[in-house]
């Protein structure tokens, strides 16, 4: 039997376990797999969730990350690494360290601060960390509008308030920004006096390009913004650029939720 010698790029997440699988580790492995690409990966969290939301957390030690990540370094050649859920500011500073010690290309960082049911999944200091670490590290950041809101300190009700958070958060370090507005179908439907849509905007330097696609209402939507972050590493993983990688991530999460399967009572995960 001939087996094929193609290499498949490899991706590396950094981030929380959701026993359900349908967010965190196993939403980004699902799609990396899903993009062709072989997935790593390191846990920094052991979260207690399910599709009605979280209950708990026991985080890693930063030493655990650490040696996590390493293991995968020393042996593989990652063409792209994607953060989700980094709790405490010492995982933090351990992830941007290896990110610069080992001079890993692109960088997508995924600001996971609250989950949709109100659960903190970050503490103010480790906040802190995430703008002053790993943001000047980052090829593109990826937060919705309540994470922008808490990022930048300041509510988003207009498209000028948006590039004015765009803007902030490339002058934390951030290369390139793309804002999730699907978040929140209400601001959105008040920005656009439309029918409905959920808008996402990239700021790639100072360009901004807005990506819309039909808002689907439905309740399936637990692990987007996972499958979107990792949707844009795999394709950078793959020699995509930015723009075109956010673009294949749009409309993969698009068709994700609208084909999503409506298991569990609550927020069911999209169809990966």
């Amino acid at each position: 039997m001939t087996l094929p010698t193609a290499k498949q790029p490899i991706c590396l997440t950094i981030a929380g376990l959701d026993p359900s699988g349908g967010a965190g580790i196993a939403a980004d492995i699902k799609t990396f797999s899903r993009f062709g690409c072989f997935a790593a990966a390191a846990v920094t969290s052991v979260t207690f969730q399910n599709t009605r939301g979280v209950f708990g957390a026991v985080h890693q030690t930063a030493e655990s990350v650490r040696k996590q990540v390493e293991a995968v370094l020393d042996d593989y050649k990652v063409a792209a690494i994607k953060t989700g859920m980094l709790p405490t500011r010492e995982i933090i500073e351990t992830v941007a360290d290896l990110i610069e010690e080992r001079q890993l290309k692109n960088v997508v960082v995924d600001p996971v601060v609250r989950s949709t049911s109100g659960f903190d999944l970050i503490d103010d200091a480790a906040l802190t960390a995430l703008i002053e670490k790993l943001f000047p590290l980052a090829d593109i950041v990826t937060p919705n509008l309540p994470e922008a809101e808490r990022i930048t300190r300041f509510e988003i009700r207009s498209d000028e308030d948006i590039a004015k958070a765009a803007a902030i958060m490339q002058s934390y370090g951030a290369r390139n920004v793309l804002i999730k507005g699907g978040h929140n179908v209400k601001v959105e439907c008040g920005m656009r006096n439309a029918d409905s849509k959920a808008i996402d905007y990239l700021f790639v330097g100072d360009r901004r390009q807005i990506f819309e696609a039909e808002f689907i209402n439905t309740t399936a939507t637990h692990g987007t913004g996972c499958t979107l972050a990792a949707a844009i590493a795999a394709n950078l993983a793959r020699g995509n650029d930015i723009t075109q990688s956010v673009k294949i991530a749009k409309e993969f999460v698009s068709e994700a939720i609208r084909t999503a399967p409506h298991i569990g009572h609550g927020h069911s995960p999209i169809n990966i």
